[in-house]
C-alpha cells in the first residue's frame, strides 16, 4: 500500500501540470509555436549544458548507463522495423514512435520525484543518448534525404557536445554561471508537460487501430530490451531504475512534430502519442514498480 501511494505521489503532478495544459490548451487555443522553439532551442539545451557542465556530473562514471541507453534505441529500433515490416506499415512514421520515448517532458520530471535531484545527472545522460539520436537517426528514419548539415545545426546537439566535453576534461562552470544557465534551464520541465498538454488538446488523430497497436508496442518492447540488459550491465539500483522507467514511457511528442514536418502519416503517429499517454498511467507505474 505505502509503494502504491508512493507511485501515485510520483506521477500525479506530471499528470496534473499536462492536465492543466490539455484544460488551457482547449479553452484559449494558444499557439505554442514560438514557446516549443524556446524550450528546444534555449531551455533545454541550457539544462544540458549547465547539468554536464557542473562539478556533479562525472559522464566517465555514466558510461555503462548510456551504453544501456543506446543499446535500448537499437534494440526497440530493430524490433519496430521488424513489426513496421510484418505488419505492412509506413515505417518512416511508425519506426520513431516505437524507438523515442517522452523522455524529457516526463522522463526527467518523474526522474526527480522517484528517485530524488542526485540522480538527475544520470536521467540526464540517458536523456543525451536518446535526444542525439532522435536529432539524427530519428530525423533521417521520418526522411531519408534530410540533410546532415542542417540537423548538425541543431543547438541541443551542440550543448551536448559542449557539456560532454567539459565533464570529460574535468571542468566545470563557474558557480554564477551555472547557478544562471540552471535558472534558465529548469523551467523546462514544467513548461514541457504543459505544452504536452496544449498539444493533446490540438491533435488531428487518424487511423487509431495502427495507433493503439503502437502504443501497447513502444513500453513491450523497451521493457523487452531494458529487463535483460539491467541483468548483465551491472547497475547500480537507481541507475536501473532509470532506465526501466524510461523504457515504460510513452512515445514522444516530437514524433508527431517530424511525422507533420515530413509528412508522414502525423495522424497516425497523433493515436501513438495520444494512446501511449493515456497507457503510460498503467505502463509506467508497472516500470516504478519493479524498480521500486
Amino acid at each position: 500500500m505505502e509503494l502504491a501511494l508512493r507511485i501515485i505521489g510520483i506521477i500525479t503532478p506530471v499528470l496534473f501540470v499536462a492536465a492543466i495544459g490539455y484544460a488551457y490548451g482547449r479553452l484559449r487555443k494558444p499557439d505554442m509555436t514560438w514557446i516549443n522553439l524556446l524550450s528546444t532551442d534555449l531551455l533545454f539545451p541550457l539544462l544540458i549544458f549547465s547539468s554536464m557542465a557542473s562539478k556533479d556530473f562525472h559522464i566517465l562514471e555514466f558510461l555503462p548507463l548510456v551504453a544501456c541507453g543506446a543499446a535500448m534505441v537499437a534494440g526497440t529500433g530493430l524490433i519496430g522495423w521488424g513489426v513496421a515490416r510484418f505488419m505492412g506499415y509506413n515505417p518512416h512514421a511508425f519506426v520513431p514512435s516505437i524507438i523515442f520515448s517522452n523522455t524529457g517532458n516526463m522522463g526527467l520530471p518523474l526522474t526527480l520525484f522517484a528517485f530524488g535531484p542526485e540522480m538527475l545527472p544520470p536521467a540526464i545522460a540517458v536523456f543525451m543518448i536518446y535526444s542525439l539520436s532522435h536529432f539524427t537517426l530519428g530525423i533521417r528514419i521520418s526522411d531519408p534525404k534530410a540533410s546532415l548539415r542542417g540537423i548538425l545545426k541543431g543547438p541541443m546537439i551542440w550543448a551536448m557536445i559542449a557539456g560532454v566535453s567539459m565533464s570529460a576534461m574535468g571542468l566545470a562552470l563557474p558557480p554564477w554561471l551555472a547557478t544562471s544557465m540552471r535558472m534558465l534551464g529548469e523551467p523546462a520541465i514544467p513548461l514541457g508537460l504543459f505544452s504536452l498538454g496544449v498539444g493533446f488538446a490540438s491533435f488531428r488523430v487518424d487511423r487509431w487501430s495502427v495507433g493503439i497497436f503502437g502504443a501497447f508496442l513502444r513500453p513491450i518492447a523497451g521493457l523487452a530490451v531494458a529487463l535483460p540488459l539491467i541483468k548483465l550491465v551491472p547497475l547500480a539500483p537507481p541507475l536501473q531504475g532509470i532506465l526501466l522507467l524510461y523504457a515504460a514511457l510513452p512515445p514522444a511528442i516530437l514524433n508527431f512534430i517530424f511525422a507533420e514536418r515530413f509528412r508522414q502519416e502525423p495522424g497516425q503517429v497523433a493515436a501513438m502519442v495520444v494512446v501511449g499517454h493515456l497507457l503510460s498511467l498503467v505502463s509506467v507505474p508497472l516500470a516504478l514498480y519493479i524498480a521500486l
